[in-house]
């Protein structure tokens, strides 16, 4: 892997999950990092530059805090997310801003962070607008688009036993439907290698997973990882209540070969890319180090 700079490569979103986890996987290479982040004296900032990352202020609603930011640096990594009360038509405008900020500071590489399907016309609101700030960028700057599938993380917080002893996966879709899943930790290695490496892949685009189950085998790959009883239990749409956008997120699983990762591709950008068994493994050695079920 080649390792480009002296310049620094920016994170936005790096107090997140995602944005965490490319931090993680770039200190493996030794290389500066710019972390650019609404509140740099917040506890998460903080534990970031104790690390050694390069802490600065940079607000998606602020232009010119994102073109200071962004001035002079290798590359960029950022993500959008439709959470809190504007949506997805907060994200859209968060991501455009991104987009023509990079833009303007003349970012020589950018990977976004998109979500798989958002290229095929779903439907979903929040893959819809995530496409439309991959396209915007295209028309902007260099990118590369990393499109993760379902991931596991979305399984934690349903890992710990109930009070019979046993856990219980609860989702709006079939048991017996095969989704794509893959861990954080992962999104952030490959997008590592993006970053640091313009060979890594062959053409702009790739879908990553680590693994592809029916959500009846999620359950027992549960079981065996933590030694408890677990089953999956399918549950009906309207436990959504009114968010439309999760609700046609959920019919698009349960259709059916929604995702589209190539997982030989997954391993050739990532490496020794982590299925569920692994995961499952890591969060139990987790629940034991912390003295509990699963944390």
């Amino acid at each position: 892997m080649t390792t480009p700079q002296e310049l620094p490569i920016a994170v936005i979103g790096a107090t997140g999950h995602q944005g965490r986890s490319v931090i993680n996987a770039l200190h493996e290479f030794d290389v500066p990092i710019r972390a650019l982040v609404r509140t740099p004296d917040a506890p998460a900032a903080r534990a970031l530059r104790e690390s050694g990352v390069d802490v600065v202020h940079a607000d998606q609603e602020d232009a010119r805090s994102l073109a200071d930011g962004l001035a002079d640096v290798a590359a960029l990594f950022f993500m959008t997310t439709f959470d809190g009360p504007d949506g997805t038509d907060g994200e859209l405008r968060r991501g455009l801003a991104v987009a023509d900020a990079a833009a303007r500071a003349n970012v020589p590489r950018v990977v976004y962070s998109s979500v798989g399907g958002a290229e095929r016309a779903t439907g979903i609101p929040h893959f819809e607008s995530k496409f439309r700030v991959e396209q915007r960028l295209r028309g902007l700057v260099p990118t590369t688009v990393l499109r993760p599938v379902f991931f596991m993380e979305n399984l934690a917080p349903q890992l710990t036993p109930n009070e019979d002893g046993e856990i219980v996966i609860r989702m709006p879709m079939p048991g017996d439907v095969p989704v794509q899943m893959i861990a954080v930790r992962d999104v952030g290695r490959a997008a590592a290698r993006l970053l640091l490496d313009q060979t890594a892949l062959d053409g702009d685009a790739i879908e990553v997973a680590g693994d592809e189950l029916t959500l009846d085998l999620v359950a027992e790959r549960t079981h065996e990882a933590f030694g408890v009883p677990a089953r999956f239990e399918s549950i009906p749409l309207a436990y959504l209540g009114d968010d439309e956008d999760l609700k046609a997120m959920f019919r698009w699983f349960a259709g059916g070969s929604a995702y589209h990762a190539d997982l030989a591709r997954s391993r050739s950008l990532i490496g020794d890319v982590g299925d569920l068994r692994s995961w499952l493994a890591a969060e139990r050695q987790q629940g034991a180090l912390a003295g509990g079920p699963r944390r």
